[in-house]
């Protein structure tokens, strides 16, 4: 077998599409059928049953997918040991972070890493925090800059690098906006606009309103903070919001004095993968940027 068919096996796997997968690996689609038909042979199996515009694995395809990533990725730890040691700093850095951390903290952070790393090419993937966390997990990035994860799998080792305070806040003419003191109870009669469920963040309003038998009147949801930062300000709800973005004279953060929530912001790479140069100068890169000590 050779590598570059396993390669096109698992991206047209991951994939479902012989077109999509060459778009990922930058072929023709004649390309990659080729490579899959090359590796069918030396099997003598069928990986993928073709059934109308539709791919689904085999059984023995099935059998082969993990198997054959393991083994890739295995190679790419073997690739960056070895450039390692050249001391070079240079490649294509595949990295993952979110839409906030994104706008929020990461410019200073990819302004010195491009400054000092001019040789290396930026790929960057903008997910949801968990969906980087798997991406990491399962070695598609190399790294991600994203919420950290409270209870992590076992093969991440994270880096805290930021204190994110978070803050209840509403439209400057909502009904809360003017008392001097709110409870969690008084948020409960109010629609909310949060994170989606399953976020890391929207996982610390839960747990925290779980012991008071609160239940939320979520009228919208989404992974945008951004967004979630306009519809606070139009008067669609109230929300769960970093301290860092309350720079808008529509929002009024309210007081709730025994709730104080925060989530810390960092880097997540996999434990048991290599980790080329130019990943390790971008964990450098962030702590460079990373949170005095004195901050919590």
């Amino acid at each position: 077998m050779e590598i570059n068919e396993l390669a096109a096996f698992v991206a047209v796997a991951e994939t479902g599409s012989f077109s999509r997968a060459a778009e990922r690996l930058f072929l023709t689609q004649p390309a990659v059928s080729k490579r899959i038909a090359g590796l069918e042979g030396k099997l003598a199996t069928r990986l993928f049953d073709r059934i109308g515009h539709r791919i689904h694995l085999t059984e023995a395809g099935r059998q082969l997918l993990p198997r054959a990533r393991s083994l890739l990725l295995e190679i790419r730890d073997i690739e960056r040991g070895i450039t390692n040691l050249s001391g070079e700093i240079g490649g294509t850095l595949r990295m993952g972070t979110s839409h906030h951390i994104g706008l929020r903290r990461l410019p200073p952070v990819l302004k010195h890493y491009s400054r000092s790393f001019p040789r290396v090419k930026l790929d960057i993937r903008f997910l949801d925090s968990e969906s980087a966390c798997a991406a990491v997990e399962q070695g598609e990035l190399e790294l991600a800059v994203v919420t950290l994860p409270p209870a992590p799998s076992p093969v991440l080792e994270l880096t805290r690098i930021w204190h994110d305070r978070l803050r209840f806040v509403v439209a400057a003419d909502h009904p809360l906006a003017g008392r001097r003191r709110v409870t969690l109870a008084d948020l409960a009669g109010f629609p909310a606009v949060l994170a989606a469920h399953g976020t890391y963040t929207r996982g610390i309003l839960e747990q925290a309103m779980a012991p008071l038998g609160l239940s939320l009147q979520v009228g919208m949801a989404t992974n945008y903070l951004e967004t979630l930062k306009m519809m606070v300000s139009i008067g669609l709800g109230w929300s769960l919001l970093p301290e860092s973005m309350l720079d808008d004279p529509g929002l009024r953060p309210l007081q709730l004095p025994e709730m104080a929530l925060s989530r810390e912001l960092g880097v997540v790479v996999h434990r048991h993968r290599v980790l080329s140069n130019a990943a390790r100068e971008m964990l450098e890169s962030c702590r460079r940027f990373r949170d005095p000590p004195d901050r919590g």
